[in-house]
């Protein structure tokens, strides 16, 4: 049986992946450190090219990956083996990119974990050993230095008719498998002004963050410029260290806002809608055109008087049945609740991915007062 729903008009809908919050629970407080990035304490992204030694035949085909040849030639000269005009064919080597995430106030001697990717065509990464590989960042600079045995949480194993691979063998990972060589500099303490960058920028939401550290503080320190930045400046004669300012910011809590959204997953049929969402007076009907095709093969023999030569045939007989269903038309009011809206599209049993039709419908009509984010 094949079913085609088509819709005339039709109301905004809400289809949660695991639970469905009421729209009538307050907004919960949260600390100003969940919610904001302090400019300049981030992240650096580090990478490096390296090689993996030591497989068990499961590294690359040089012939096929002729850079891992010349990287162990230009490893070997630099031991002191002279490899220039050799034929080599190991299988115990892989060319890998190596990548890693230097922490804020990194400093020299700290370990960090590194991520190795193959780069060729190697099977597998088990049990090899990551040559000391520098890491450089987006400057050109080595920070860091990442060499040890890399493990990962895949396996390959093959025969002669089958095989069986689980997870990425050729993807692994070394827990403090590098060492911070230079550190960045960078002075949080030196710093007369700081600004707050909001995750999520919001205008209501900043200036909430300043009025409640200019109340903590007993003094107009803070100030929103824009939607996701808040300015702090160091108040005149403060003896205390800055890092002491921060902590007694942080900790302090706000209650963000955030503008009415509809986020949609077109790939998994998944919606998700914010309590604030509404939509004008509109008017429902749902039709559904439901086509049932049946094939019946049916057996046709000779009669008794049939030609000499004749022989049993199978017929095919197909029935096909048209029905189409219509709802009455419903007028739903203007400035709809979330639950209402949800009451509604369960009584109609619209399914979750016939709502992204239904939403986007609704925007281009411009009755659904709320921004639609298609994912």
């Amino acid at each position: 049986m094949l079913n085609v729903k088509r819709f005339f008009t039709a109301i905004i809908g809400l289809a949660f992946a695991a639970a469905l919050i009421s729209p009538a629970a307050t907004a919960t407080p949260s600390r100003i450190k969940d919610i904001v990035s302090i400019e300049g304490v981030r992240e650096n992204q580090l990478i490096g090219y390296g090689l993996v030694v030591g497989l068990n035949g499961t590294g690359d085909t040089l012939r096929n990956a002729p850079y891992t040849e010349q990287s162990l030639t230009a490893m070997l000269e630099r031991l002191g083996v002279n490899a220039k005009g050799t034929t080599m064919r190991p299988e115990n080597v892989a060319a890998v990119m190596v990548t890693a995430t230097l922490p804020a106030f990194a400093r020299q001697g700290t370990r960090i974990d590194i991520a190795v990717s193959s780069m060729g065509d190697a099977e597998d990464l088990l049990g090899g050993t990551l040559i000391a590989t520098p890491l450089m960042g987006a400057d050109g600079e080595v920070y860091a230095v990442g060499q040890g045995s890399v493990a990962t949480a895949g396996f390959a194993a093959a025969g002669e008719g089958a095989s069986v691979v689980k997870g990425v063998p050729t993807n692994g990972r070394i827990a403090n498998g590098a060492i911070v060589e230079r550190e960045i500099s960078f002075e949080l303490s030196d710093l007369n002004n700081m600004r707050l960058s909001l995750h999520n920028p919001d205008l209501t939401t900043a200036r909430r963050i300043a009025e409640v550290i200019n109340n903590n503080q007993k003094i107009n320190i803070a100030r929103s410029t824009d939607p996701a930045t808040v300015l702090i400046s160091r108040p005149i004669g403060y003896r205390r260290a800055l890092v002491e300012l921060l902590t007694d910011i942080e900790s302090l809590t706000v209650v963000p806002d955030q503008k009415a959204k509809v986020v949609i997953d077109e790939r998994t049929g998944v919606i998700v809608m914010g309590t604030d969402v509404r939509i004008n007076s509109v008017a429902v009907s749902l039709a559904s055109l439901i086509i049932s095709v049946e094939e019946e093969p049916q057996v046709s023999q000779p009669g008794a008087f049939a030609p000499q030569g004749a022989e049993t045939q199978q017929v095919q007989r197909t029935a096909v049945d048209v029905q189409e269903e219509t709802t009455q038309l419903t007028i739903l009011p203007p400035t709809v609740t979330l639950q209402e809206l949800v009451d509604g599209l369960i009584a109609l049993k619209i399914e979750g991915r016939d709502m992204i039709t239904i939403l986007q419908a609704l925007k281009a009509a411009g009755a659904i007062q709320a921004e639609l984010q298609v994912m």
